[in-house]
């Protein structure tokens, strides 16, 4: 019997408490947050120099995957924390029945619309926008009526609304401004639209690529360019409409074996530590205080007139019709 196990079945034989090390924190997210170049190695690294436990990050492609997969789970789910949700989702998250309030103070949080929840807490947000390729494209759309009604030669690439959280927000963003009067706008976006991909990467990437001059992604998108590759040949369209906005959020499952763990999880996702790696990391803008500046890249970026949000609550009742009237207008020859 090896000497390391020694210390574990003394403390198991005599009821002793487990050693904080020796804790599990199991937070469900998207896997552009667990990428080497996302938050997720930074926030591991950070979180664990405090709370002596080990975070355990398990990742699906996007949001709306994020919530199916909770769903498919339902109470046998090993997650403690949901980290990738967002206020579109958030009413239909709540139905489930997977989640409880989290009875922290949120004070520290402040996004556009001043979204608070009792469940669900902010830790970062971004306006969709359409970016354009400011080498082959001078002029972009200056308004979504622009977008649908404009040159259908002038394409662009969006992301499914049944498996994007992106996609989902172009839906509600079209519905936003035009009402029951979406499903004929889609009718007219569809003969600019060069393809829909499942998700933001693939999208981006054909982007990126040269295959297509405009890409549905956020306002805040220029600013990888800028940083990271001193580039501004990538900008984003500013609408006379307004933008809708993305607010991501995190929620403590009522399943959770490490309740007080996930709580403390939440706490730090608040503080400045967590705050300062989204920027430059996620490329969202920071739902909390920050220690550091932003980079002057934030300030060069589209600045949204009108912020659009719906209710969650609205959302949920009305996602799978939104699709629907989507699908119609899509599949249209």
């Amino acid at each position: 019997m090896g000497k390391f196990l020694l210390p574990l079945i003394f403390a198991v034989a005599f009821g002793l408490p487990a050693k904080a090390q020796d804790q599990v924190l199991t937070v469900y997210t998207y896997e552009s947050f667990t990428a080497d170049w996302g938050p997720g190695p930074k926030v591991k690294q950070k979180f664990e120099e405090t709370c002596s436990c080990t975070v355990n990050f398990v990742a699906v492609a996007d949001g709306v995957a994020l919530l199916s997969r909770l769903k498919l789970e339902g109470q046998s789910s090993q997650a403690d924390v949901v980290l990738g949700l967002d206020t579109n989702l958030a009413g239909e998250a709540k139905a489930t029945g997977l989640f409880e309030p989290h009875g922290l103070d949120t004070g520290a949080i402040s996004v556009p619309g001043g979204y608070r929840d009792d469940v669900f807490i902010p830790y970062d947000y971004g306006h969709f926008a359409v970016l354009y390729d400011t080498e082959t494209m001078k002029t972009p759309p200056a308004s979504l009526k622009d977008l649908v009604e404009g040159d259908a030669s002038r394409k662009i690439v969006i992301q499914d609304p049944r498996t994007s959280t992106p996609g989902l927000g172009l839906l509600l963003w079209v519905k936003a401004v035009y009402g029951e009067d979406a499903g004929e706008a889609w009718s007219k976006l569809r003969q600019r639209v060069l393809t829909v991909t499942p998700g933001w990467s693939e999208a981006y990437g054909l982007f990126t690529k040269g295959e297509v001059p405009m890409v549905l992604s956020y306002t805040t998108s220029p600013a990888y360019h800028m940083v990271a590759e001193d580039n501004a040949r990538y900008q984003a369209a500013a609408f006379a409409e307004g933008h809708y906005i993305q607010i991501e959020v995190a929620g403590l499952v009522t399943m959770s074996r490490q309740k007080e763990l996930a709580k403390e999880f939440l706490r730090f996702m608040m503080s400045p530590a967590f705050q300062d790696i989204i920027p430059t990391t996620n490329w969202m803008m920071p739902a909390g205080e920050t220690a550091e500046p932003l980079p002057p890249a934030f300030d060069r970026l589209v600045k949204p007139a009108k912020t659009f949000l719906m209710d969650p609550a609205e959302v949920a009742a009305n996602r799978q019709a939104w699709i629907d009237e989507w699908l119609t207008a899509m599949s249209e020859r």
